[in-house]
């Protein structure tokens, strides 16, 4: 009887432990899976897009800086028309599209931020492309007479964010899938 009862327990056991150790599997996979499309859907994308948006904005800065090596925007004198020419082309063809993208990744894949509640700084990017397309909307009328949009460019803020959003994600990924941080 005592064999009987010692085999029933060990086998109760075993069972426990192979259902708890696939429980604790399957929750490591669902993470990584949505691990996976956070970085693939929001947080990768988020951060190739402000790392080249900084980029093309450091070249369009260095290529219409003026003698002094400052912008037009952050100068005394302001901007010459063929100046203002020349950015309503780079906010045409470049930054706007780029910013739009940014704020459409916010909007269709806000399920996939890290935390509880939409990040401030998100709101205000979504907030800044709203108020450059009114601007771009404006010199497609022909009327010039803004140049910027009424809701300021969180650059740094919103580089960080993506950066460390997705620094930290990966290396989340990298742990789940047992690898060592210098791999």
């Amino acid at each position: 009887m005592t064999t009987a009862v010692a085999t029933i327990a060990l086998a109760f056991a075993g069972y426990a432990v192979t259902y708890l150790n696939g429980l604790r599997l399957a929750q490591r996979q669902a993470r990584l899976n949505r691990l996976n499309h956070q970085l693939g859907d929001f947080y990768g994308r988020l951060f190739a897009l402000t790392e080249a948006n900084s980029r093309i904005f450091g070249a369009f800065t260095e290529r219409n800086a003026r003698p002094d090596g400052r912008s037009p925007f952050a100068h005394e004198t302001p901007p010459s028309d063929e100046e203002l020419a020349e950015w309503r082309l780079w906010v045409g063809t470049v930054f706007l599209p780029n910013i739009q993208a940014m704020r459409d990744l916010v909007i269709k894949h806000a399920d996939l931020l890290s935390e509880p509640e939409m990040p401030p700084i998100l709101l205000q990017l979504c907030a800044h492309v709203s108020g450059y397309e009114i601007t771009a909307a404006r010199w497609e009328r022909g009327n010039y007479d803004q140049h910027e949009s009424v809701v300021p460019f969180p650059s740094e803020e919103i580089a960080a964010y993506a950066r460390d959003g997705f620094a930290g994600l990966k290396r989340e990924q990298s742990r789940l899938l047992g690898r060592r941080r210098d791999n």
